[in-house]
């Protein structure tokens, strides 16, 4: 929730006030790289984001935006007050003077109006932060020019407080990313192709009319760099593709063997999800609590018309819906019945937590299983098959979140006196 404190996290002085800077202004309170594009991009950021130290990261610094947005506005203001009054002040901006009543609007120092187009929110978190870095060092420059055009103290002040804000957030989201460990150039889930990802086409060539020249540098040459000069002039023999750019991500027919291994990995997760279809129902009988129970009967539907997928790919492939024992998740299956049976003599809490745990790591094999499925078949090229694997794996992935959801609750609650709130109260609420 949002509470308005009646204090600026900064105090605002004019003492001279300049309607044309005020316009200015206007571009750090409704522009592209304004404070409110910053507070609606890390704060729909925070929504979405499933990791909690980071939403956390996003939403604290998503509210601060807001709290700058207040200041930009207040100064923007004051500098545009004598439009209100002031005829000769008035035609420096009819908008803002006329349409605006001389304060601040939604629009930039152009007079467009501010649109969410100005966002930059992916639902990948590393790709997130990396456009959040670049849009604090953006605006850093915006302020940077702003005072540079000032000419009065107290404004300066704000706008220097502002800049050192920006260099502030840059340092948070540049350690949030370093700190998901993930090489920097491991974008999203798939890999890119070898070879090429190394090639740097060196298609600017010649010397220039103000005196370019071809340079080699760090981007282009040592390491793993392969220069590839000039593509689209190499001489190539006709009806030929030119020879130099590596362009296949995978072979063009499938190695031997590949489509038996997927049979056997389809027939493998078949014997899983039939023996689920068998489990689920326990698990939802012995759930102490109603949303945790209807989880349980809601995932037996979908693994119900998993099966039935699962029997389909295998008819695409020519081969019997026969199954193939999953040892994995007998495994997993007969340490939920322990589970359940240990359980009996906890409290509520603990032994929904309990069978949570046990519910989740079913979730993680199976998403592991449908994920080596999903590659094979996208190897194999057969589209009809990844698409069908692709339900499935969003279902087990969506099953997984809700779970995190209920075990959230749960834990907080845990942790409550008794007579403040009952965990059933709790997860009515989820």
């Amino acid at each position: 929730m949002y509470h308005h404190v009646k204090k600026l996290m900064y105090t605002v002085r004019v003492d001279e006030p300049d309607p044309r800077f005020g316009n200015m202004l206007l571009e750090q309170f409704g522009g592209a790289n304004g404070e409110l594009a910053a507070a609606m991009q890390y704060s729909i950021q925070g929504l979405n984001c499933e990791d909690p130290d980071r939403k956390d990261l996003l939403m604290d610094i998503g509210t601060e935006e807001l709290s700058h947005l207040e200041i930009v506005g207040c100064l923007a203001r004051m500098h545009l007050k004598p439009m209100k009054f002031d005829r000769e002040k008035a035609e420096a901006d009819p908008l803002i003077a006329i349409a605006g009543g001389g304060g601040v609007n939604l629009f930039n120092s152009q007079g467009n109006p501010w649109t969410a187009d100005y966002l930059k929110i992916t639902g990948e978190l590393d790709v997130d932060l990396r456009s959040n870095i670049a849009a604090e060092a953006r605006a850093k420059i915006v302020y940077e020019r702003l005072i540079n055009f000032c000419d009065d103290a107290g404004s300066k002040d704000a706008l220097q407080f502002l800049m050192t804000r920006e260099i502030t957030h840059m340092k948070a989201f540049a350690a949030a990313l370093e700190s998901m460990n993930k090489p920097a150039f491991s974008i999203g889930k798939l890999a890119p192709t070898p070879g090429l990802v190394n090639q740097f086409f060196n298609d600017s060539t010649g010397a220039g009319d103000e005196g370019e020249i071809d340079t080699r540098g760090p981007w282009n040459e040592g390491g793993d760099w392969e220069f590839v000069s000039a593509p689209a002039l190499q001489a190539q023999p006709p009806g030929e593709e030119a020879s130099a750019i590596k362009t296949e991500s995978s072979p063009p027919t499938a190695p031997e063997g590949l489509n038996d291994l997927l049979v056997d990995e389809l027939r493998d997760i078949l014997h899983a999800e039939k023996q689920l279809t068998k489990a689920l129902p326990k698990m939802a009988k012995f759930a102490r609590f109603e949303r945790l129970r209807e989880l349980f009967e809601q995932h037996l539907v979908e693994t119900e018309s998993q099966v039935e997928r699962l029997n389909e790919c295998l008819s695409l492939l020519g081969a019997t819906a026969r199954v193939k024992p999953c040892k994995g998740m007998m495994g997993l299956v007969e340490e939920g019945q322990e589970v359940m049976d240990e359980g009996k003599t906890k409290d509520d809490a603990a032994a929904d937590l309990a069978l949570i745990g046990a519910a989740q790591r079913v979730e993680h094999y199976e998403i592991s299983a449908y994920t080596t499925a999903k590659n094979l078949a996208l190897q194999l090229r057969h589209s009809a098959l990844v698409e069908l694997l692709s339900k499935s794996l969003a279902e087990e992935e969506n099953s997984d979140q809700l779970l995190n959801q209920v075990s959230r609750t749960l834990m907080s609650v845990a942790k409550m006196p008794a007579a403040l709130e009952s965990v059933e109260e709790a997860t009515s609420r989820i």
